[in-house]
């Protein structure tokens, strides 16, 4: 029901929807349930502009265990403590499975990362998707007045603007993608490409990471739909026509503002993180465990797209072929555990730590053991020990939507001193490609030469890369980010050059 109140025009209310609230929500011995607050880049960019606005965060709590009744409290007292409202969307297992661990995560993550063949094109994860949608959408519609703005993020949420034109709420609407768009050719083998094509159209503005994901998402409107795009620079214009589509669905004209904003971190936070006394003590004791070695750093979420296997296979080549590496570097790998219930991630930790069994056996001496491997989570502060402490940070994605962990090491290097080694692949290449060493994580070899090179690199070297690394990060940190899209998403847009100023990065 939308409500009709006097409002200030500007700014309008921020009504953010995703697939999860910002909280962590537990059951206590007592049967109550308790919400505590978690952290984060998205968290801390939005939570102020909702508390300067009045917003609203609609998400699942994640737990399927209870009823909105029993966490209401819960939700309420976190609320408090931000300063702003959290409406939960309520998911039966069924839903999550279907919804979550189904299309999600079996369709269109593999699918937008290019890796096609694992994807399971189930028929009843489409319908459960459209159904949780759904229930986005009538949860938002609950709370939504005509001059909100409701921003929608990620691959789990595609079809919920269309979902609110269904139910009459004219509030304008803006999606943003935190993973990469997928070349034609890929999104073309979705069977329900049409469906995903013209959800994606009924929003008001599109962001993207990056000018490539984009270029994608505009060669596939222009493939299937009647449009034309006006304006240059990091936001432009689609026009989509009033016309027939091939699946024979009628497509009303409008004009949509499509965007490329590369998210960021909170550099502040983690700079100062950083330099407090516990933290930098935490990384001397790291360093002195490791016997004073040359520190490589791996942190990722366990997936495919990580090119865990990759990374890997080139640190051994690099063992090989440069033996002066020997008992002088230790290869520190972090895996967060992460979908456990899809049977692709659980074989590649399987083949991943067999790996590792393989190269420690073939090169282990006394008192050196090259790869230190961990499967869990990792407390921030102790994350960001690790990040001070490392030597050089390796991130070898196959396909990476941006890929923040890069961010955020360079962030924590407050000597400036510390190498990243960075695949092409990731988003964030097309910000740090001239700080940064590239990669083709496919190249093993290269891979390898890379890795030997930030070993033998010297000081100098290291801290002129550092530096400019780290600048353009703190330039174009996280707050931007918000403020870059919401600005271009505004009723009122300002022309795309004004919005687009020199947040432009280099196309990838």
């Amino acid at each position: 029901m939308l409500r009709n109140r006097q409002r200030d025009p500007v700014p309008d209310r921020l009504i953010v929807v995703s697939n999860r609230l910002p909280l962590v929500l537990n059951q206590r011995e007592d049967g109550q349930w308790e919400a505590k607050p978690s952290s984060g880049g998205l968290v801390s960019a939005l939570v102020p502009v909702l508390q300067r606005r009045g917003g609203i965060w609609i998400g699942w709590p994640g737990t399927t265990d209870a009823t909105e009744f029993q966490v209401g409290p819960a939700l309420e007292q976190v609320s408090s403590d931000y300063g702003c409202t959290f409406k939960p969307v309520m998911l039966s297992e069924e839903d999550v499975n279907g919804f979550y661990f189904g299309f999600s995560n079996e369709v269109i993550w593999p699918l937008f990362h290019d890796l096609f063949t694992n994807c399971n094109f189930e028929p009843t994860y489409w319908q459960t998707y459209q159904e949780v949608n759904r229930r986005f959408a009538a949860v938002t519609a609950e709370v939504c007045d005509a001059d909100d703005f409701v921003w929608v993020h990620d691959y789990h949420l595609m079809s919920v603007a269309s979902e609110l034109q269904r139910l009459g709420v004219p509030a304008t609407t803006g999606f943003f993608l935190h993973t990469p768009f997928p070349p034609l050719e890929i999104f073309l083998k979705m069977p329900w490409r049409f469906d995903i094509l013209s959800d994606l159209l009924a929003y008001d503005a599109i962001g993207f990471q990056t000018l490539r994901d984009r270029r994608n998402f505009l060669y596939c409107v222009r493939a299937l739909f009647h449009a034309n795009v006006e304006g240059t620079g990091s936001v432009v214009r689609l026009r989509v026509h009033d016309s027939l589509g091939e699946d024979g669905r009628t497509h009303i004209g409008k004009e949509i503002a499509v965007g490329v904003f590369p998210i960021g971190i909170d550099f502040d936070r983690l700079a100062n993180t950083a330099a407090t006394d516990q933290v930098q003590q935490r990384a001397r004791q790291l360093r002195a465990d490791l016997g004073d070695r040359k520190i490589i750093l791996g942190v990722d979420r366990l997936d495919y797209t990580k090119g865990l296997l990759n990374r890997l296979n080139a640190f051994r080549y690099a063992l090989r072929r440069y033996p002066e590496m020997h008992g002088q570097v230790h290869l520190v790998q972090h895996v967060v555990p992460s979908r456990r219930e899809i049977p692709d991630y659980n074989q590649l930790r399987l083949d991943m730590e067999g790996l590792i069994s393989e190269i420690n056996g073939e090169f282990t001496e006394s008192g050196w053991v090259p790869i230190h491997y961990m499967f869990h989570s990792l407390p921030f502060e102790e994350l960001v020990a690790y990040y001070v402490a490392a030597d050089i940070a390796l991130v070898t994605s196959l396909k990476d939507g941006m890929n923040l962990v890069a961010k955020e090491y360079c962030a924590s290097k407050i000597d400036n001193d510390g190498v990243l080694i960075l695949s092409e692949f990731a988003g964030a290449a097309a910000q740090l490609h001239k700080g940064a060493l590239l990669i083709n994580p496919h190249d093993i070899e290269q891979s390898a030469e890379r890795i030997h090179r930030a070993f033998d690199m010297r000081i100098d070297q290291r801290k002129q890369r550092m530096r400019l690394l780290r600048r353009t990060i703190r330039s174009q940190d996280v707050h931007r980010w918000a403020d870059a899209f919401l600005a271009a998403s505004a009723k009122r847009r300002p022309s795309p050059s004004a919005v687009a100023g020199e947040y432009l990065p280099r196309a990838y």
